[in-house]
C-alpha cells in the first residue's frame, strides 16, 4: 500500500478551501472552516482542521473566536501565539473596514451598518465602554470614537469632554453606545439616567442626542429611540432645557 502524504493532502485541502473562496464566497463556509482557513495563514504547512474543531468547541461560534483575546487564544489546543496573532489581525481589520465604510454616509439610511460596526467592536468587551457617533448639520456620519471605559455611570462619565469632542469635529448630534459585558440588552436604571444627563447637557450646547444604543450578544443592538425611551427623557427635559 502506498503511504499517504499527509503534507501533500493538507496542502491541497488548504488550496480547495481557497478555491472554493474565490468562486463562491463565505456563504457556503461553516465557522470551522472558515477558523481553519484564518489559522492556516499562522501555521501554513499544518493540518489546522483540529485547532479549528477545538476553538469552536471552546467559544462557541466564530464571532466570540474572533473577539477572544491573545492569551485565551493561546490556551486553545494548536493555538499558539502565530495563530492567535492571525486571528486578532483579522479582527482588526474587519473592525477598522467596517468603521471606515460608515464615514460620510448619512446616519438614518445607514443606522443597520452602524449597528454591525458597533455590535462587532464593544461585543465580548470585558469592561463597559463608552463609544459615539458624531454627526453633522446633514446627519452624515463624521467619525466614531471611544469616550470612556470603565464603570459607566451618570456621575462618571463627564459630559464636557463629550461636548469638548463634538465641538472638535463640529458635529451638530450624536449617538452614544455602550455595551453590557453580560450580554443583556436590557438598559439598567443607570442606563436611563446617564441618557438624561447626557441629553439635557448636550442640548444646553445646542446639540442633539439622537439615540443611544445597548451593545450585548444578540446581532442588533437596544436603541432608546425605537423604543420610545429617548421621546419621554425628551419629553421630561423639556422644561429644565427650556429654562420655565
Amino acid at each position: 500500500m502506498d503511504k499517504i502524504d499527509w503534507q501533500k493532502k493538507g496542502k491541497d485541502h488548504r488550496q480547495r478551501l481557497r478555491d472554493r473562496f474565490l468562486t463562491q464566497g463565505l456563504d457556503n463556509f461553516t465557522d470551522t472552516e472558515v477558523l481553519e482557513l484564518l489559522i492556516t495563514m499562522g501555521t501554513p504547512r499544518k493540518d489546522c482542521k483540529e485547532p479549528a474543531r477545538f476553538l469552536l468547541k471552546q467559544f462557541g461560534n466564530l464571532a466570540r473566536a474572533l473577539d477572544a483575546s491573545q492569551a485565551e487564544l493561546e490556551l486553545v489546543d494548536g493555538i499558539g501565539p502565530k495563530n492567535a496573532f492571525a486571528l486578532r489581525f483579522i479582527q482588526g481589520v474587519a473592525r477598522r473596514y467596517l468603521q471606515q465604510r460608515l464615514v460620510t454616509k448619512e446616519y438614518l439610511r445607514s443606522s443597520r451598518e452602524v449597528g454591525e460596526f458597533l455590535v462587532h467592536s464593544m461585543r465580548g468587551l470585558k469592561r463597559e465602554v463608552l463609544t459615539a457617533v458624531f454627526l453633522d448639520a446633514s446627519l452624515a456620519i463624521i467619525t466614531t470614537q471611544v469616550v470612556a471605559e470603565g464603570t459607566l455611570a451618570s456621575n462618571t462619565v463627564h459630559p464636557r469632554e463629550l461636548i469638548k469632542m463634538a465641538l472638535e469635529y463640529h458635529a451638530a448630534s450624536l449617538v452614544i453606545a455602550h455595551n453590557h459585558p453580560s450580554g443583556s440588552l436590557t438598559p439598567s436604571p443607570e442606563d436611563t439616567r446617564l441618557t438624561r444627563h447626557l441629553f439635557i447637557a448636550l442640548a444646553f450646547a445646542e446639540i442633539q442626542l439622537l439615540d443611544h444604543l445597548i451593545i450585548g450578544d444578540a446581532e442588533q443592538p437596544f436603541s432608546f429611540a425605537d423604543h420610545g425611551l429617548l421621546e419621554d427623557i425628551r419629553r421630561q427635559s423639556r422644561a429644565l432645557i427650556a429654562g420655565d
